[in-house]
């Protein structure tokens, strides 16, 4: 059985916080806010994937949307995956959107192949996932049936119910589509009734791979989704404990051995939770988030004391509990002293500032190859990401970057005297021009004046500031402000 969610991102994501509104995520590609993913709503006025954003916007003026998060979202399809092993032990992933299920010897535990599929989508359904759903004898057939037409296709019925659909039903890449349409061949019949030999001399062998596949001729494995190893230990107290040294002993007693544990598999904990077990049964939790994957038991200790001085002990705490929600591959390497105190220790303050404000709410600067000045950069969250190494060279850019705010001027000198925010200010300095041009494939509003003169000025008042002219409308602006 092929499971294929056309719309996982952004329902995932309408799950979580409903709109009542044409809604799509966006994700920054090939230099411009391009749709990630979109619900029905958006579709109708013409709104497809790739597409870019300020081109959505003018077809859907009350279009709403939201950052995409393609690693969240791989998250939740393996908690799909794990959810279908309800009706079958081997699931495994298809794609970012899909699941292959193996349903053989387990339809009859639900009344057949019919009533199965019917569970699943209503299940789905419930969930606020839409889905389309195939089945068939192999893998290809049931995923051709579940992205061009839904249903079920017996052993002897294959090549009738998957002949009539297009070339892109085998999995093939769209040049070897696009070249075969030109030939003539658009379906999966007109392929098939080819002769072999032409095909092989023609094209590569995935295109007889993939029509073998998909008729049975050539077996295809579905690779089951492996469980994650659980890293968890606890320690049963004999007599309730409640100070904080004693709290904190069993905790570094836990952390030892979780990290014994994780070093062995290679591995490093991004999120640990500690739970602690009280005489009347009531439990009490600390979370704890890092910055980067980590796996010593000392350093975490130190970072957990904040959050455990925290717990009301009550009658005392009979069972501690620690469990590593969270796991990232942690190979071994080899640092200098100096390298590995510097990054621990800024690790370590993203750990304790982002248990406070969020992890995510800690972000560092990251270069993006673009000539526009405000779109030369972007945000990300510093636990989730590495500082770049170097960052491309160019002209002297402001400390402080902020939408062009409008000055009086006249010509294509900078003014010898303007106001700016309330404030009269006089030019004693000023460096320039350096032409930038606006991206003529993009229908950018901030860039409506056309091509831009910028220039470094320093006035007698102190402030070093970033102007640029218009010259096909002619005006100034200040953009941004040097340090």
């Amino acid at each position: 059985m092929s499971l294929w969610f056309p719309r996982l991102a952004a329902e995932r994501s309408l799950r979580a916080n409903p709109v009542d509104a044409p809604f799509a995520l966006s994700l920054f590609d090939r230099n411009s806010e391009r749709i990630y993913d979109l619900c029905p709503r958006a579709e109708q006025p013409g709104l497809q994937r790739g597409m870019t954003l300020v081109h959505a916007r003018s077809f859907c003026p009350g279009l709403l949307t939201r950052p995409a998060d393609p690693e969240g979202d791989r998250r939740f399809l393996k908690l799909l995956a794990r959810w279908a092993t309800r009706y079958c032990p081997w699931v495994g992933l298809d794609g970012r959107d899909g699941l292959f299920l193996d349903i053989t010897g387990s339809a009859h535990l639900l009344g057949g192949e019919e009533p199965l599929l019917d569970d699943i989508r209503a299940r789905l359904t419930r969930a606020g996932l839409s889905a389309c759903l195939g089945l068939a004898s192999t893998p290809g057939a049931a995923w051709a049936l579940s992205h061009f037409a839904e249903g079920i296709a017996g052993p002897e019925e294959t090549l009738a119910r998957i002949g009539p659909l297009p070339l892109a039903a085998l999995r093939l890449p769209q040049e070897i589509c696009t070249n075969l349409e030109r030939l003539g061949i658009a379906t999966v019949s007109e392929l098939y009734n080819l002769p072999r030999a032409s095909i092989a001399r023609r094209y590569d062998r995935e295109v007889l791979q993939s029509l073998d596949q998909a008729l049975g001729a050539i077996g295809e494995q579905i690779s089951p989704l492996k469980d994650e190893p659980n890293f968890a230990v606890r320690i049963t107290l004999p007599d309730p404990i409640g100070l904080l040294d004693d709290v904190m002993a069993g905790t570094r007693r836990l952390l030892t051995h979780l990290c014994n544990q994780l070093d062995t598999a290679q591995k490093g904990a991004r999120c640990l939770r500690l739970t602690f077990r009280k005489v009347d049964q009531e439990n009490q939790s600390v979370e704890l988030k890092l910055a980067r994957p980590m796996r010593d038991a000392e350093r975490m200790l130190a970072l957990f004391e904040r959050g455990v001085s925290g717990v009301d002990a009550g009658y005392g705490i009979d069972m501690i509990r620690l469990e590593a929600v969270e796991i990232e591959p942690l190979d071994m390497r080899q640092l200098d002293r100096a390298e590995g105190r510097e990054k621990d220790s800024i690790a370590d303050l993203i750990t304790q500032l982002g248990n406070r404000v969020g992890l995510e709410n800690i972000q560092r600067f990251q270069p993006v190859d673009s000539h526009i000045p405000e779109r030369s950069f972007k945000l990300v969250p510093a636990a989730y990401s590495s500082p770049a190494s170097a960052w491309p060279h160019t002209r002297p850019r402001p400390l402080r970057l902020f939408p062009p705010e409008p000055i009086t001027g006249n010509g294509p000198q900078p003014p010898a005297r303007f106001r700016w925010r309330g404030r009269a200010l006089t030019t004693i300095a000023a460096e320039g021009p350096e032409r930038i041009t606006p991206a003529w494939w993009e229908d950018n509003d901030s860039w409506a004046h056309g091509l831009r003169d910028y220039w470094r000025i320093g006035t007698r008042q102190g402030q070093r500031l970033w102007l640029f002219h218009t010259p096909q409308t002619p005006g100034w602006f200040v953009q941004g402000e040097f340090g």
